[in-house]
């Protein structure tokens, strides 16, 4: 099943795709191991500094490894996302190396700038692969998949800056992407001591009825379950997560290290840091998909 008949079918269903952003093989793993042991299809998201450091075409030829092997019709498949691409350049190299999609991210420019640079990536990219699925991100809510203090320096969090159903709608007609992410009080990351913004549901509801695309929620980590719910059952067909890994990969290393000080072994330290990675994943899998 191609990425964008597994989004739609999400959005009939009103269940929505995990989609799990990786730093390392170690994440990479755990997140496959819980799609293997629910058979369920995922999105493993890698941003273009998660690319540098992976390598473009190493994180193609793992996943595809994953599915060669553990791959089933109508179950368990990796997707993968070239997550937060500011670039064309960057966003053509994950298409020719064999991406299943790409966000091209210019949602910190001026609606218009967006829009023009949007509908240019989409072109590029449909030209490299015609099934290439496209995202556009339409308002800025931050950057980082980081531990916050304060909300992040332009993030639209007041009401004047939100997405607007007028103007997704316009959006995605000029650009012809086939996703788009809406500002919705949502924020990349996730705050050290206190609550993550309440999601605007009936905002996102509006906006699935004013587009023909479905629609991702990005800055998934520190969102209520109850929000969660809600923002699927109003229309969001795919939901990122990525600083809660980030967040539990860092406490469980320390954790092991401090418990065994002497060991250097990456194969006795490394299980129970995916254990903890799993059991985060299978949380927030079952939650989206109903299961």
């Amino acid at each position: 099943m191609k990425l964008i008949e597994c989004i739609k079918n999400a959005e009939q269903k009103k269940i929505a795709v995990p989609h799990f952003n990786v730093g390392n093989l170690e994440q990479l793993k755990a997140i496959a191991h819980v799609g293997m042991k629910l058979n369920v299809p995922l999105i493993i998201g890698v941003s273009e500094g998660e690319r540098e450091y992976l390598g473009t075409q190493h994180i193609v030829d793992f996943v595809a490894s994953y599915n060669n092997t553990h791959g089933k019709e109508g179950g368990f498949h990796l997707y993968l996302n070239a997550d937060h691409t500011h670039s064309l350049e960057k966003a053509k190299e994950a298409a020719s190396a064999g991406f299943d999609a790409v966000l091209f991210d210019a949602g910190k420019l001026p609606f218009e700038e967006d829009i023009k640079a949007t509908r240019e990536a989409v072109i590029a990219l449909k030209e490299i692969n015609k099934d290439l699925v496209v995202e556009g991100e339409l308002g800025y809510i931050g950057s980082s998949s980081e531990i916050l203090t304060k909300i992040p320096e332009g993030a639209a969090i007041r009401p004047e800056d939100l997405t607007t159903p007028e103007m997704a709608e316009r959006f995605t007609r000029e650009t012809g992407i086939d996703l788009v992410a809406p500002a919705v009080e949502n924020i990349h990351g996730m705050y050290a001591n206190m609550k993550n913004p309440a999601l605007d549901i009936e905002r996102i509801r509006a906006i699935h009825k004013a587009v023909n695309v479905p629609l991702v929620l990005h800055g998934g980590s520190g969102t209520t379950d109850e929000d969660f719910a809600r923002a699927i059952d109003a229309g969001i067909s795919v939901i990122h997560i990525s600083t809660e890994l980030r967040y539990i990969w860092r406490k469980e290393l320390e954790d092991v290290l401090r418990e065994h000080p002497m060991e250097i072994a990456p194969s006795k330290i490394m299980p129970e840091i995916l254990k903890a990675i799993e059991e985060v994943v299978e949380k927030r899998t079952r939650l989206f998909l109903k299961i």
